[in-house]
Parts: structure tokens; C-alpha cells; sequence
């Protein structure tokens, strides 16, 4: 794999963890000003499932819709209901009684866990760099000031559940991913994902009467969750199209260390070693990812450049 291949999906899964991060940190405020987080994820995956729709439409996807053979249609079946619906009711769930700072540590344990799916189920090889760099990202996590330690509550165990599903669905997204465009895998993700949020909404009780009484600042909060999941979702895909699952996981990394700065700035007002010690260890893991990580990794059949299509290979 040539190097300078992966520098769009480099930047793209970094622009990915700059969003991630926000979205840690304002989605804290997001769920406990909705009436229930259920609800507020079903409407939030609702709405952004409605924008890939119209995107879709506007870039003439209908084709490649329409030529899905079943295969594919299992595939983004399984990306839906194993990425799109469950795990975003567990993780709201679980934020709505944990922090910010301690939902996205855990989150952020999703390169270990796609780490070693990866190896397993799409032989990726994990060479000493590569495992060195994946290693510093993560410690960059652990070494989190403001951090006060874990509770092991129900609403941390409820975040760690979603994360197992998500890095699942990363190596299931990875395989649909190989003949399949980004942006029509991130619409069945959210839309099939509904599937299951719908019907959890409903069995939370006047669901239908949240709905109608939320107030414009649930509203507000709302629809910038969403914005952010929108672009979420379609840079992470795009990027897992065009590199490996490892690389993707271990650059969605840093977004623990924007969620601690905007803790710091706008929550807690300080700054410490902690915070810096984080910086240099995400640095540290990245140059070693996009030094070795080329090397480490044979050319892939599903490593595709295009912008277009999912049918045009590198």
C-alpha cells in the first residue's frame, strides 16, 4: 500500500475524531435536557437517517440501491441493526447517568477491541510499530486529567455494551464496505438502525407525548447532536473505505483529548500535566500509524479510493 494513499483517510478519520469529540462533549448536555434519552436518540438517528436520505437522492444513489444483490443487503442489514440501533440506545442510556469524560474513555477502548477483531476476522497484521502506535493512543486516553476514576455503575456497563456492538460493526461495515459506497452504508446504518430504536422509544412510556412537549432548547440541542452524527458518520465510513480498520480506530482515538479540553475550558477551568501528557502520547501514537502503517498492511481488496462509487477499486 502506497503511503501517500492513506493521506485522505488519515484525514479523514482525524477530522472523524474532532468531531467525535464535540459530539462527547455536547452530547452530555444534549441528553439530560431531552425528556429521555431513548427518545431524543431515536429522534436524533431519525432526522440524520432523513438528511443521508436526501443525500442519497441528490447524488444519484438510486442506482447503486437497485443493483444491491443480497450479499450486500444482508451486509448493511447487519450494519444497521449491530451499529445503528441497540448500542445508540445503550450508550445514551448510559450517558445520561455517567460523564462525559468517563463515557468517552470508555468509548475510546474501541481500538483494542477493533484491534483484535481486526487481526481475527479481516487479517489485518498488527506489526510492533503499528501495535506500538495503537498502544500510545490508547494510553493517551488513560492519562486524562479531571478523570476521576470509574464507578463500574450500570450506566458505564451500558457504555462498554455499546462499544463491544461498535467494534463489531466495524468489521462488519469494513467487509460491506469493499463493493458498497460510504455514504450508502452510513443511510442503512441510521435508517435500519431505526428499526430497533423505534420500537425501544415505544416501550418507554409516553414516548409520543415527549415527542410533542419537548421544549425549543431539546429541540436546539437536538438538531446540533444531529448535524454532528451526520458528519460523524460520513467521514468515519469514508474513511474506513479507503484504510485499514485498525488505522480508522486508532485516529478516532484523540477525541477524548478534545472532549477533555472543552471540559477544561468550559467545566472545570484548568489545565494540568495530565492534559499535556495526553497531547504528546496521541502524537507520539499518530506519526507512528502514519509512518508504519503502510508497511504493515498489504494491499487490500477492499481498499478503495474513489469518491464516487463503491465499485471503483483502487
Amino acid at each position: 500500500m502506497k503511503k501517500n494513499l492513506l493521506w485522505p483517510a488519515t484525514v479523514l478519520a482525524l477530522s472523524t475524531a474532532l468531531i467525535s469529540g464535540f459530539a462527547n462533549f455536547l452530547n452530555k448536555f444534549a441528553v439530560t435536557a431531552s425528556p429521555d434519552p431513548v427518545v431524543f436518540t431515536a429522534i436524533k438517528n431519525g432526522l440524520v437517517a432523513m438528511a443521508l436520505v436526501a443525500i442519497l437522492l441528490a447524488i444519484g444513489k438510486w442506482r447503486e440501491i437497485s443493483g444491491l444483490n443480497r450479499g450486500q443487503w444482508l451486509k448493511l442489514s447487519a450494519v444497521g441493526l449491530v451499529g445503528g440501533g441497540l448500542p445508540f440506545a445503550l450508550f445514551f442510556l448510559g450517558l445520561s447517568q455517567t460523564s462525559a469524560l468517563n463515557a468517552a474513555l470508555i468509548h475510546k477502548t474501541l481500538v483494542i477491541w477493533v484491534a483484535i477483531l481486526a487481526v481475527v476476522f479481516l487479517k489485518e497484521r498488527l506489526t510492533w510499530p503499528v501495535g506500538l502506535g495503537v498502544s500510545a493512543v490508547f494510553l493517551g486516553n488513560l492519562v486524562i486529567g479531571g478523570f476521576a476514576g470509574f464507578k463500574y455503575s450500570s450506566g458505564e456497563l451500558m457504555i462498554l455494551a455499546a462499544t463491544l456492538f461498535w467494534a463489531v460493526e466495524n468489521v462488519i461495515a469494513k467487509k460491506a464496505l469493499a463493493d458498497i459506497s460510504a455514504s450508502l452504508t452510513a443511510c442503512a446504518r441510521l435508517a435500519i438502525g431505526l428499526l430497533v430504536l423505534i420500537p425501544l422509544a415505544a416501550m418507554r412510556g409516553g414516548s409520543l407525548e415527549i415527542f410533542v412537549k419537548m421544549s425549543g432548547s431539546a429541540w436546539l440541542w437536538t438538531g446540533l447532536a444531529s448535524a454532528l452524527l451526520l458528519a460523524y458518520v460520513l467521514t468515519w465510513y469514508a474513511a474506513l473505505k479507503r484504510a485499514p480498520a485498525i488505522y480508522v480506530a486508532a485516529l478516532l482515538a484523540p477525541a477524548t483529548l478534545v472532549t477533555n479540553i472543552l471540559s477544561a475550558v468550559f467545566i472545570t477551568h484548568s489545565f494540568n500535566w495530565q492534559l499535556a501528557a495526553s497531547a504528546g502520547l496521541f502524537t507520539a501514537g499518530i506519526f507512528l500509524l502514519v509512518k508504519f502503517i503502510p508497511n504493515a498492511t498489504p494491499p487490500s481488496p477492499t481498499l478503495d479510493l474513489s469518491l464516487s462509487n463503491g465499485r471503483e477499486k483502487a
